[in-house]
């Protein structure tokens, strides 16, 4: 039975969980993110579980500012190539999809960004950039204590950390309301 006041409290703890861990993100690593996704012939983004719920609406968003992007195993997934970028949503950076996609990134020549919360894992030999939201993950617990199962705290950031590059590449490219819904789907 719910007792009276317990979901109010429990939302309050679980947002200032999400804004612990956003307000250490190392500022210039977003800036060379922003500059990477800008930069990009593609994007293509890449994630297992929650995560990658959380990378598919930094997808839909990135695709609303102009930006040519992909989710990894869609049917409509194009070639990548060098001067491309792979974003990998990894918290442990140690799930096996994510990390072969990487692999095969940098054959081809892209360029790889994870998004992450453990500096020292498997996929840091195949990644070029490192944005770090120093969550628990399923595999480590971190220095950021959490009251939530598992990995959400990492998963949940990843949604706000993503919406807050969306809403920095809006203005840096001067886009406003009136161009985003122009690119927003109006089939449903």
């Amino acid at each position: 039975m719910l007792k009276k006041g317990e979901f109010v409290s429990l939302q309050r703890m679980i947002l200032a969980e999400i804004g612990s861990v956003l307000e250490r993100v190392d500022e210039t690593r977003v800036e060379s993110l922003i500059e990477a996704i800008l930069s990009a012939r593609a994007v293509f983004l890449v994630g297992v579980g929650r995560v990658f719920l959380s990378l598919q609406a930094m997808a839909k968003r990135l695709f609303h500012l102009g930006i040519d992007v992909h989710l990894v195993g869609d049917i409509n997934e194009p070639a990548c190539r060098h001067g491309d970028l792979l974003i990998v949503g990894s918290g442990s950076g140690e799930s096996i999809v994510p990390l072969s996609i990487a692999e095969r990134a940098k054959q081809v020549g892209a360029t790889v960004v994870h998004i992450g919360a453990d500096e020292e894992c498997a996929l840091a030999k195949y990644r070029d950039m490192f944005v770090r939201l120093p969550a628990p993950t399923k595999r480590k617990r971190s220095k950021t204590p959490s009251f939530q199962p598992m990995s959400s705290l990492f998963e949940q950031s990843l949604l706000i950390f993503s919406d807050t590059v969306a809403l920095m590449i809006m203005r840096r490219k001067g886009i406003d309301h009136a161009v985003l819904e122009q690119t927003h789907a109006n089939l449903e």
